[in-house]
């Protein structure tokens, strides 16, 4: 350049990651402190702050599903997503994971037919305590298999469960008995297992997000595209030793 300035092309190499959070009522069980989705909120920034140079976004999900960010670079955006997540956010009817896998996988089917480069690897992390598996869920984790989207699961609770806040009174049944909620993993790690992927915990006395946060670094991310970069802007220097 004119100005002397150094001028280098760096490959970007990245990820496309989906994550899918159960925002079902049994989400405010208090078995893991302060309660399930509080962690599950916790946990995310970490990872959005760990795959900072990645492509994230954001699918929240009951018996249906709702995109809440559509991928993006924003890592700020995904941050300000993730601390608004409540169980209110969605009408509660239970627990079904088809349509939130459906969504996710429509969208990556979308950039495909929109010819956007499908060099970068693609997959999703969902969030659940796992309870009522839909039926449907086992045939879309087959196609996703087949895209090459891996899908990690993780189950937050624990199997002696808890009850579930509602205002300052706990949930109950038809009955009038209190409801005790319990993690159900059995669902989440077939789901896991069926597309390659991995099922991880969170409970009171356990936490697999460092083996989550390994898991997803193995899959190699490839080639997305060629950026020029300044190399004279500080801003960029982590980002290129990173690359």
């Amino acid at each position: 350049a004119a100005s002397g300035e150094m001028r280098k092309e760096v490959k970007t190499i990245g990820k496309d990651i989906y994550f899918l959070v159960d925002l079902s009522k049994s989400m405010d069980a208090t078995d893991v402190p302060p309660s399930r989705l509080e962690k599950v909120k916790f946990e995310m920034k970490q990872l959005v702050n760990e795959f900072g140079t990645d492509r994230m976004g954001l699918i929240i999900f009951t018996s249906d599903a709702f995109l809440q960010c559509p991928l993006t670079y924003d890592n700020s955006a995904m941050m300000l997503f993730t601390e608004t997540l409540n169980t209110g956010l969605v009408s509660n009817s239970g627990t079904d994971f088809y349509p939130a896998l459906k969504m996710a996988l429509e969208k990556f089917e979308r950039m495909d037919s929109q010819s956007v480069s499908q060099t970068q690897s693609r997959l999703l992390v969902l969030f659940s305590d796992g309870e009522d598996f839909g039926e449907q869920s086992a045939e879309i984790a087959e196609t996703l298999q087949d895209r090459n989207i891996k899908l990690f699961t993780v189950g937050v609770g624990t199997t002696a469960g808890s009850r579930i806040p509602v205002g300052y009174r706990f949930k109950r049944d038809q009955n009038g008995q209190e409801v005790v909620s319990r993690l159900e993993p059995a669902g989440l790690q077939q789901l896991a297992s069926s597309t390659g992927g991995r099922y991880f915990e969170i409970s009171d006395d356990k936490n697999e997000l460092p083996q989550l946060v390994n898991a997803i670094e193995r899959i190699e991310g490839d080639l997305r595209d060629t950026r020029e970069i300044d190399a004279s802007a500080n801003r960029y220097f982590g980002f290129l030793l990173a690359a």
